[in-house]
């Protein structure tokens, strides 16, 4: 069913909180990366709010969808979705990357409050939700399972490798987002190491895959619905801007790994409507 446009509406509220959430996280704890989770923060907010079968009531339920953060550095704004979906209070998110807190520069696997699976090293969160579409088919269970990766993050052997065995055991019951912004820590992908032509690459894994406006809601809607209607695993690669909805991150490899200091967090706020 298509999205009304009321609930497009609302969708993008969400999301600009997410990016309120995550410059206020980052700008508090002093460290930390802004600009991925920002890009991100469109196509995770359709996604938790609209797909991800994921809430307090069915945490303990084994047939509940899974969800891996496979760029797990990008932990900022699936904190904030998790706040959004009433799994962590809100004001939680402000100890963010403090110690003694939940919240961790990379996510640690908590059950209770939803996190399934510790990511961070690049790469192996594909495999671990091949894994866990393998295995809940095994169970029986109707779960599906949805993993994060990036362009940079393709460039790592374990993703073909995963690849390779989703589609051998033609795992229909997971999906992957690929956040395809074309940077990295150390500058332009396509600088640094060319991952060229994603879908093409998945598409050869036989994988079904399709590119998708990463900031377009209503096709990242689409594209996700369509997931639950075939035959092998999907690869989303979705085209974004990192640091989405503030102009001086906005395409920019520095704000990769940088906290904003309190003067550019006024203008982040201001720029999306947040200020004070």
């Amino acid at each position: 069913m298509t999205l009304s446009t009321e609930r497009i509406q609302e969708l993008q509220e969400i999301a600009k909180q997410v990016r309120v959430d995550i410059v206020s996280m980052v700008h508090a704890a002093k460290c930390g990366h802004p600009g991925g989770p920002m890009g991100m923060a469109d196509f995770m907010t359709v996604l938790f709010m609209e797909h991800l079968n994921l809430n307090a009531e069915n945490l303990n339920d084994p047939g509940r969808d899974r969800f891996v953060l496979g760029n797990g550095h990008t932990c900022a704004g699936y904190y904030a979705l998790l706040a959004a979906k009433g799994l962590i209070p809100h004001e939680e998110l402000l100890t963010f990357r403090k110690l003694g807190s939940r919240l961790q520069g990379h996510p640690h696997r908590t059950p209770e409050m939803g996190i399934d699976f510790s990511t961070g090293s690049l790469g192996t969160g594909l495999s671990a939700a091949a894994g866990m579409a393998l295995g809940a088919r095994l169970n029986g269970t109707a779960a599906h399972v949805y993993c994060t990766s990036s362009d940079g993050d393709s460039q790592e052997g374990q993703i073909w490798e995963a690849a390779t065995s989703a589609a051998h055991f033609e795992l229909a019951n997971l999906t992957v987002i690929v956040d395809f912004n074309n940077i990295q820590i150390d500058g332009k992908m396509r600088d640094v190491m060319n991952v060229r032509d994603l879908r093409a690459k998945y598409e050869a894994f036989g994988w079904n895959a399709l590119d998708v406006d990463g900031h377009d809601l209503g096709a990242l809607d689409q594209a996700l619905s369509e997931t639950r209607n075939t035959s092998m695993p999907t690869a989303i690669i979705a085209h974004t801007t990192i640091g989405k909805g503030v102009g001086y991150m906005e395409d920019t490899s520095s704000w990769h790994g940088v906290a904003p200091d309190d003067e550019q967090l006024a203008v982040a706020l201001a720029e999306l409507g947040a200020a004070g």
